[in-house]
């Protein structure tokens, strides 16, 4: 399968009153970078997190971000500090007595002064709160992937399609220079007759030009060898692994024989022809760029 590297997806659901949300994105990269954005109580699980991620991902920047919203009061402990209310009340009480007030002092009132009442987060099970976190991330993780599938495909169709092109530029450049040989040695030999008039033409020396030339600007090897990286190229994309430094190292190779024979044709309907395949080959290392 082949998949792009860049990528989008998000997941979330409420476990154990808290509300969970992933979210994944990435971008091409040379390697695996991984970087992620969680709440300070949940630093512990930065490695756990990353881990799942390389399981599922081998090249991209992959940026990780982590939200957990409490929908209930059931991690925050409230306590009474007892010693201030009996304060409050003792004072109250003294306050009653002197002024000769009405005693209506309630709970609601003493637990309204400063203090009296404190709200303290109650311990985290880490176990609990990574096995929820872990459900999440792993819907987001599957989304992820999906949308990175499905750009790869994408990706895949265009390439394939550019190399059938290549191969009919290929067959083109054959044919072309097929008769570049007879041809040299056609102009060759209207040369020497208008340079040597009635002059006999040494038809041994001219045939030693013709093999000359033929061995100098023969493009047989450079031909095959790209037919051949071609066909290897359709067989890595239907690979189930990551072909994106495979393709481009094959890439390279595609544009080191296109310049070869672009050096040593000189005929202007080739150059042409090199010209197109070339372009192609650029637009198949511009796709690639894309591919894990």
């Amino acid at each position: 399968m082949v998949l792009s590297m860049t990528g989008y997806g998000r997941a979330g659901a409420l476990l154990h009153g808290r509300d969970i949300k992933v979210e994944l994105r990435s971008v091409n990269a040379r390697f695996f970078e991984y970087s992620s954005r969680l709440p300070r109580s949940c630093a512990f699980l930065e490695d756990k997190l990353k881990k799942l991620v390389a399981a599922k991902v081998s090249r991209g920047k992959v940026e990780l971000s982590l939200s957990i919203q409490t929908v209930t009061a059931a991690d925050t402990v409230v306590s009474v500090n007892w010693s201030l209310a009996q304060g409050y009340r003792a004072a109250l009480d003294s306050l009653i007595e002197k002024m000769e007030l009405k005693n209506d002092v309630t709970a609601g009132m003493i637990a309204r002064f400063p203090e009296v009442l404190t709200q303290t987060a109650a311990p985290t099970n880490e176990d609990e709160l990574w096995q929820d976190v872990q459900s999440v991330a792993l819907q987001a993780v599957d989304a992820f992937v999906a949308m990175r599938a499905a750009e790869g495909e994408k990706l895949k169709a265009d390439v394939a399609g550019r190399l059938d092109t290549i191969e009919e530029l290929v067959a083109k450049i054959e044919q072309g220079s097929a008769g570049r040989v007879q041809a040299y040695s056609d102009r060759l030999y209207a040369r020497l007759q208008e340079l040597l008039g009635d002059r006999s033409i040494d038809e041994s020396r001219l045939v030693t030009e013709a093999a000359l030339f033929a061995d100098k600007t023969a493009i047989d090897e450079e031909t095959v060898r790209l037919h051949s990286h071609v066909a290897q190229y359709r067989e890595i994309l239907t690979l189930d692994e990551p072909v994106g430094r495979k393709l481009d190292f094959l890439t390279q190779e595609l544009n080191r024989e296109s310049n070869t024979i672009g050096s040593k044709c000189q005929d202007v309907a080739i150059t042409r022809l090199v010209v197109e395949l070339k372009s192609e080959i650029e637009k198949i290392r511009e796709q690639i760029q894309n591919i894990e």
